[in-house]
């Protein structure tokens, strides 16, 4: 009986994430003639010199109030950088995983799997897009609001130029335009930098489910042979992964403990009014957010992998030949292994790596406390 719910189909998570690689001049069917120069274009504007001109004016600064203040974004979007250039050095390993995922879709065809992927797989993936997409638009819409807003001539964010900015409207204009649109692709490389990493781990997470509630169903030898094949694939999307993520996360979790460890000393040493203290707080908590996803997926992931192992003893397998039970057990000990991914081959994307992040936090923020 066909399932009463959509089929499983993780194309249609990425049709978003495609999307802003799309904006971003990657992936077009342009002709190469019209692409290449705007790919070109946004890459020095945007992803190599926007970041360097807030590297400058960050150096340039005496005050350490000030040089905490803006620390914060600076490594932001240097580490944005960093990730992007990551993730399109391993566009081919992301195509690839697609192409793994779409292949096992087609093998999710109960309806039990389907609503599985509908309510719990598809709809964590959609709630890391939304979320992501409402924060950071909203971030970039309302500092570009207050600045139009407000009376004085003030950047986005403090940059150094080749000129003098208040020096007249022209060159004012000119720089905050600059900012402006940088900064909203800065904000479309971040999409693709935070959102790609949970939300594929969530589709993966729901694959090995898929997988788990199907080998529990397991009775001849060609259910038995269509298990080994779909835990195959799924452990080359694992090793396709560990390529993938290893830099980039990585740069997201030293970017992540910069961060909060400079936002409490700001709070704690520099922060003289109730608005800097309340704006600072919001920023930490939106840098936890930010990392959250990620590791909590991660360690979902771990833990549909352990499941499998009982999935596969609660088959049918008792009567069944020596041959069967043969196959059976060496497919077992394969999923005894613990499945993780590690950022820079040495930190596992996982819960632990979150606390671990708020709990340096909190140390050095109990350290500040006792200076002041």
């Amino acid at each position: 009986m066909a399932p009463s719910v959509p089929g499983v189909n993780s194309e249609s998570i990425y049709r978003v994430y495609w999307l802003y690689w799309r904006l971003l001049a990657v992936d077009l069917k342009w002709h190469p003639v019209f692409r290449l120069p705007l790919d070109i274009l946004i890459n020095f504007l945007v992803t190599l010199w926007y970041p360097l001109l807030l590297l400058i004016e960050l150096v340039s600064q005496t005050s350490m109030g000030i040089l905490f203040k803006n620390l914060p974004i600076t490594t932001a979007c240097i580490f944005c950088s960093f990730k992007i250039i990551c993730f399109r050095w391993k566009l081919p390993q992301i195509k690839k995983i697609q192409k793994l995922l779409e292949e096992l879709d087609k093998k999710a065809v109960s309806e039990e799997e389907c609503q599985y992927f509908e309510t719990k797989t598809r709809r964590g993936a959609n709630v890391v897009l939304k979320t992501f997409l409402v924060f950071y638009s909203s971030t970039i819409i309302s500092s570009t609001g207050l600045i139009l807003l407000g009376n004085e001539r003030e950047l986005l964010y403090p940059a150094w130029f080749p000129y003098d900015v208040q020096a007249s409207a022209f060159n004012y204009w000119l720089s905050f335009l600059y900012q402006s649109i940088g900064g909203s692709f800065i904000v479309v490389q971040n999409l693709i930098n935070d959102t790609y990493v949970p939300m594929t781990l969530c589709v993966l997470s729901g694959h090995v489910k898929m997988l788990s509630m199907r080998m529990n169903k397991m009775d001849t030898k060609e259910t038995l042979i269509a298990g080994i094949e779909d835990h195959r694939k799924l452990i080359e999307i694992i090793g396709l992964l560990r390529q993938t993520l290893s830099l980039p996360q990585l740069g997201q979790f030293i970017s992540s403990g910069i961060n909060l460890s400079t936002v409490l000393l700001y709070i704690v040493f520099f922060a003289d009014n109730i608005l800097d203290i309340v704006i600072y707080v919001v920023h930490f908590l939106a840098i936890a957010l930010e990392l959250f996803p990620a590791c909590y997926y991660g360690s979902v992931l771990t833990m549909e992998f352990y499941e499998l192992t009982y999935a596969i003893f609660s088959s049918d397998w008792i009567g069944k030949n020596r041959q069967y039970c043969s196959s059976l057990l060496i497919l077992m000990q394969l999923t005894l292994r613990e499945v993780t991914i590690k950022a820079g081959g040495m930190v596992i994307i996982g819960m632990n790596a979150f606390f671990t992040n708020m709990r340096m936090a909190y140390s050095l923020f109990t350290l500040a406390m006792t200076f002041k």
